[in-house]
Formats: C-alpha cells, sequence, structure tokens
C-alpha cells in the first residue's frame, strides 16, 4: 500500500530536468511549482552522463519517463552511477514496463532495472503495474492516473459500427498484418460495421487477395495533428501491439468517447473500465478468432461519453499535487543527507 506523502507549506520553484523534455504525458503532471530545465533535444542531453556531472548544480530533480530505449545497457548503468555520485535525486515512472518499440526485451529489462535501483521514488500508471514493478523489482510504486491528453472536437461526429486500426510501421510487436486485418474486418462486418485502417504516408495493405476484394475495408492516412479527431470518428478503436503495458491511444480514447479493444498483454483494462480484451501476447501469441469476437462484442455496446472535463480536470490536478509532494520530499531528503 502506498501512502501519500505529507504536504509541505513550501512551495518553492522546483528546476525539473524531465526526460523527455516535454510531450503530452509530461506536460500534462508537471506541477505548477517547477520549473523546467533544458530543452527539447532528443536524445535529450540529460542522459549523458558528462552532460548531467557538468550541470548538476542547474537542477533539483532529474525524472526520467522514456527516451533511454536508445542506449547500450552498459550506458544506462553509467549514467545511473554518475545520478549516485551527483547527488541529483532520481525519479522515474513506468509507462512501459515492455516497451513495443525494443525488439530485445532483455535490454529493457536491464535499463529499468538499473534506473529503478537507483531512483528514489517510482511512479506508474496502473495497480497491475505497480504489483508487476514490486514482483519483478523490488519496488514500491506510487500509482497516479494517466491525465487528459485531449479534448472531444465538437464538431467531429463519431460513426456507429466504424472499427479503426492503425497499422503504424512494421516492428516486433506486431502480429502478422493480413492475419490482424482479415480478424478485425471479420469482427467489423459481423457486428454490422466497417473497417477504417489508418496507413502511414505511403504505407500500403499486405498484398492479400482476399483483403484486395474485402468489402467494408478503407484506408486512410493517419494524421499526427488530427488523430484524436480521427480517433473520435470511431465507434471501436483496436490497439495491435502483442507487447506494452499503458497506451496514449487509449486515454486519448477514453478522451474523446470512443470505445476501445486492447490485447491481453499489459495493463490497458487498469487503465480504463471501456475495454474489451482479445487474445494478443507475446506468452501465448496472436488468436485472431478473440480479436473477431471482441470487435463484434465492443460493438454491441453503445459508444461511451467523452470524459467528463471537471472530472478530468480534478484527475490532473490531484497527479500534479502528487508529483509536487514527490519532488518537495526528495529535495528535502537531499538536504538533510548532504
Amino acid at each position: 500500500m502506498v501512502h501519500a506523502l505529507p504536504s509541505s507549506a513550501s512551495r518553492a520553484r522546483i528546476r525539473i530536468a524531465t526526460v523527455p523534455h516535454g510531450d503530452a504525458y509530461v506536460d500534462a503532471a508537471l506541477p505548477g511549482t517547477a520549473v523546467p530545465v533544458g530543452s527539447r533535444h532528443d536524445p535529450s542531453p540529460w542522459l549523458d552522463p558528462a552532460y548531467l556531472t557538468a550541470h548538476a548544480g542547474s537542477v533539483d530533480v532529474v525524472h526520467v519517463h522514456a527516451g533511454y530505449g536508445h542506449l547500450p545497457e552498459d550506458e544506462v548503468v553509467s549514467w545511473t552511477e554518475a545520478v549516485r555520485r551527483t547527488g541529483v535525486p532520481l525519479v522515474v515512472t513506468v509507462h512501459q514496463l515492455r516497451d513495443p518499440d525494443q525488439p530485445a526485451r532483455h535490454r529493457h529489462d536491464a535499463h529499468l532495472a538499473a534506473l529503478l535501483a537507483t531512483a528514489e521514488v517510482v511512479f506508474t500508471l496502473t495497480p497491475g503495474a505497480a504489483d508487476e514493478i514490486a514482483d519483478r523489482f523490488g519496488r514500491t510504486a506510487i500509482v497516479v492516473a494517466h491525465p487528459s491528453v485531449a479534448a472531444p472536437d465538437p464538431d467531429t461526429g463519431a460513426e456507429r459500427g466504424l472499427v479503426g486500426l492503425a497499422l503504424g510501421t512494421a516492428r516486433a510487436a506486431l502480429p502478422d498484418p493480413a492475419t490482424l486485418l482479415r480478424a478485425a474486418l471479420s469482427g467489423a462486418v459481423s457486428g454490422g460495421g466497417r473497417l477504417r485502417v489508418f496507413a502511414e504516408p505511403g504505407q500500403l495493405l499486405p498484398a492479400d487477395p482476399d483483403l484486395a476484394i474485402a468489402e467494408g475495408l478503407e484506408v486512410v492516412t493517419r494524421d499526427p495533428a488530427r488523430w484524436a479527431q480521427q480517433l473520435q470518428e470511431l465507434h471501436v478503436a483496436v490497439l495491435p501491439e502483442r507487447c506494452g503495458t499503458h497506451s496514449r491511444d487509449l486515454e486519448i480514447c477514453r478522451d474523446v468517447g470512443t470505445r476501445v479493444v486492447a490485447p491481453s498483454c499489459g495493463w490497458f483494462a487498469d487503465q480504463w473500465s471501456e475495454v474489451v480484451v482479445y487474445g494478443n501476447d507475446e506468452e501465448h501469441g496472436f488468436d485472431p478468432v478473440s480479436l473477431g469476437a471482441a470487435v463484434g462484442a465492443a460493438l454491441t455496446r453503445p459508444m461511451p461519453r467523452p470524459a467528463d472535463r471537471a472530472w478530468r480536470a480534478e484527475q490532473q490536478a490531484a497527479v500534479r499535487a502528487v508529483h509536487e509532494q514527490v519532488y518537495e520530499q526528495v529535495l528535502a531528503d537531499r538536504s538533510v543527507s548532504v
């Protein structure tokens, strides 16, 4: 059980170096007392031991969310050693216990082991992930909700029966695209709907004769600038990865009122109750029959209402308050130990 930290009377500005410097989640969770330090370079210079050592005096806390997957395992270990030498408090939020963009599982595990062994405080987004962190790494994680990252567009309507699937780029975390599409299409059509595939610019559907003549299938280009609106147009959105822990797209769907069909890996169903789960994980593989059934079942349910904006604002305020308390606490602990 995680106990709330005592509230501090001080509300001094705290210099925070986040990795990455900023994105939708980082910006939403950062409290008003935090002053972001650094610039939006990718990869972050704060992950360079020499840079961290040289600039340790200009930052109060380093908070790592993501952006370290490109580093070899020994470089992450070297970086955590620099964190210990400089005495800068490290906070880590575990968004992914298994990174869909990292083919080598052992590498991500090694990254997390080094980071969590060094972090003074660990956050994660769901109770299930917190339990897994305790089992695998022996750390207690503070569970904070994923704050709102989108708002529904009042001029965008949803089409009942429309199922969406974003293929993305080919990677090890995705099942065979043709099998995935056939299963999603079967579920959509059997539920009285149709399938919209979101492709990257220039991306083509798999060369499959059944798909070439399939009815109820359309392909559109995924538009990052309009992604929330594209998800809002759907009745159901399918998440295709066979590994991963949490999903930002799921939170966008919650914000705009689109039901989610999510894989059995990770803790997606812990994020939001309006999730229908299908079989797709590294242990058992992809079950196309379960995907078709899950899509069909999701289409029988009404489209959820967009998340209440007042409730989302209260939730975000609570998330920011917890971050603020943690930053103040690790700073207080640091001053006592110096």
